[in-house]
């Protein structure tokens, strides 16, 4: 199975910005197990920014570009050397890719990123892709790694894409002040009454809300792809969502 891996900065590190050592950990062995196991995995991954953030002291997203794109300089060094350093471990190999609006937008900067994306499979890497936010202004703006997940997960051909972030799916209202609000267990069809569903907040650290979250399964189930919602807290349901016992939301394929 081909699965892409959408992470969360909510996910990956502590309120402070600073890497969440445990979980990382954890969901790097996981991971690996899972690609063990048969799986090409691809990890969209969030988390430069607030990281390089927290190495210099500042705990939350500020709202100067030039602040947030030094961050993310620091924080991508920081981001792939634990990637390198916690993957190599358990004797996988990854690659780093970075991403703007022109791989999307340009057919052969397009093309050469799905060369360059098969050819890490082909080989046995995992791909860690992050948007560029070093040298772009309308990423750290939009903030939506989720968006960027169901790209790379059209562009693989992926059979599922799994969006780990710190909410164990869609609920039929906010569960952090309504008692009762609802999980949706599996959603054949994203209508506009589950889009309204969605509310817009983000955590402090990651700006990405449900918005971003119900927009990337509307494109990604739409081109026959699986999506997932579910919670990063504990890396280990990623064997429950191949399973098919996790707690979160599903969205099924058309």
């Amino acid at each position: 199975m081909r699965i892409v891996i959408k992470v969360g900065t909510s996910t990956l590190a502590h309120r402070t910005g600073l890497l969440n050592i445990k979980r990382v950990e954890q969901m790097c062995k996981v991971i690996s197990d899972l690609k063990n196991a048969g799986n090409e995995i691809v990890l969209v991954s969030s988390g430069a920014i607030g990281m390089g953030l927290g190495k210099v002291g500042i705990s939350k997203r500020d709202s100067d570009i030039s602040t947030l794109q030094a961050g993310a300089a620091i924080g991508q060094c920081e981001l792939m050397y634990v990637y390198d350093k916690l993957f190599g471990e358990y004797n996988h190999v990854v690659a780093q890719i970075l991403m703007t609006g022109a791989f999307v937008a340009i057919e052969d900067y397009g093309k050469n990123l799905d060369n360059t994306l098969f050819r890490l499979l082909e080989l046995g890497v995992i791909p860690i892709v992050n948007e560029n936010d070093t040298v772009t202004t309308d990423e750290i703006v939009i903030g939506d790694n989720d968006t960027l997940g169901a790209i790379i997960a059209q562009r693989v051909k992926a059979d599922k894409l799994i969006i780990l972030s710190d909410i164990d799916g869609l609920y039929t209202a906010n569960p952090s002040v309504d008692p009762t609000a609802e999980r949706l267990s599996v959603i054949e069809e994203i209508t506009p009454e589950i889009e309204a569903l969605a509310g817009s907040a983000g955590s402090k650290l990651g700006t990405g809300g449900m918005v971003t979250k119900i927009k990337a399964a509307k494109l990604a189930t739409a081109d026959g792809i699986e999506v997932v919602i579910a919670n990063g807290k504990e890396p280990d349901i990623l064997y429950d969502i191949l399973d098919g016992t996790a707690v979160c939301t599903r969205f099924l394929a058309k």
